[in-house]
C-alpha cells in the first residue's frame, strides 16, 4: 500500500510483495528488505533498445520484503496515481515508484519530447495498481473534457492518463504571451477525456528562454 508521509516522502507497506522504484530513492526502511538493481526503464528488449538509441537510461531497483520502505527524490513533491487497467504516460525523471505488477515500457514522443526538454521517448505504466510521481512543487491534475481542449506549457507537463490525444503546436507559449522568452515557442494541446498532470515550475524547453 502506498501512502504519503507529509508531501515529500512515500511510505510503502510490503507483506512479501514488491515494488519498483527509482534507484537511490530509498531513504529508510523497517523490517526485512532486499534490493535488486534492474537494467533499463522498460520491460523487455524494446524498452532497453529505445533507451540506448536515444542515450537515455532509467535506473530502477526492485524492493521486496516485509515491513515499510520509505522513498523520496531530492525533496520533490509526491503525488499518487491509481490505475484501473489503463495507461499512464509519464516523463522518466518524474516517475518515483510503481507496484511491481504494473507493466512499464516506452513510447515515441518525437518533437514533443524535445520541446518539453525530455528525450524522444517517454515512459508508460500500464495495469492495475498504484504509481507515485514527483514534481517540482505540488502537481495538479487538470481534467480534459470532450468539449474543450487543454493547452499546457511543455516545460510544466509531467504526465497524463485516459483517452487523450496530444498535439504539439508552434508559434506561441505562455511565456511569449507575458512578454518573456524568445525564438520559436511551443505549447501542447490535449483533446479527448482524461487527466493531465502539470507542475508549478518549468524545465528548459526547445525554443524557450535559457
Amino acid at each position: 500500500m502506498f501512502r504519503l508521509q507529509g508531501s515529500r516522502t512515500l511510505a510503502v507497506d510490503l507483506n512479501g510483495d514488491a515494488v519498483k522504484a527509482k534507484n537511490g530513492s530509498m531513504v529508510a526502511y523497517d523490517g526485512r528488505m532486499t534490493f535488486k538493481k534492474m537494467t533499463g526503464g522498460g520491460d523487455g528488449l524494446r524498452g532497453m533498445v529505445t533507451r540506448r538509441l536515444t542515450g537515455e537510461q532509467m535506473s530502477v531497483m526492485q524492493v521486496t520484503g516485509k515491513g515499510t520502505c520509505y522513498f523520496a527524490d531530492r525533496a520533490s513533491e509526491i503525488s499518487l496515481v491509481l490505475l484501473h487497467g489503463d495507461k499512464l504516460y509519464v516523463e522518466a525523471s518524474n516517475l518515483l515508484c510503481t507496484d511491481a505488477g504494473l507493466r512499464t515500457g516506452t513510447t515515441f514522443t518525437g518533437l514533443r519530447g524535445g520541446a518539453s526538454g525530455n528525450g524522444l521517448f517517454t515512459t508508460t505504466v500500464e495495469g492495475t495498481g498504484q504509481v507515485a510521481i514527483v514534481s517540482d512543487g505540488a502537481a495538479v491534475g487538470l481534467r480534459v473534457s470532450p468539449q474543450y481542449p487543454l493547452f499546457v506549457d511543455p516545460g510544466a507537463y509531467i504526465a497524463h492518463q485516459g483517452d487523450v490525444r496530444q498535439h504539439l503546436q508552434s508559434g506561441v507559449n505562455f511565456r511569449t504571451l507575458i512578454g518573456e522568452g524568445s525564438g520559436e515557442a511551443f505549447q501542447m494541446r490535449f483533446e479527448g477525456e482524461g487527466i493531465v498532470y502539470v507542475q508549478p515550475s518549468e524545465r528548459n524547453t526547445l525554443g524557450g528562454e535559457l
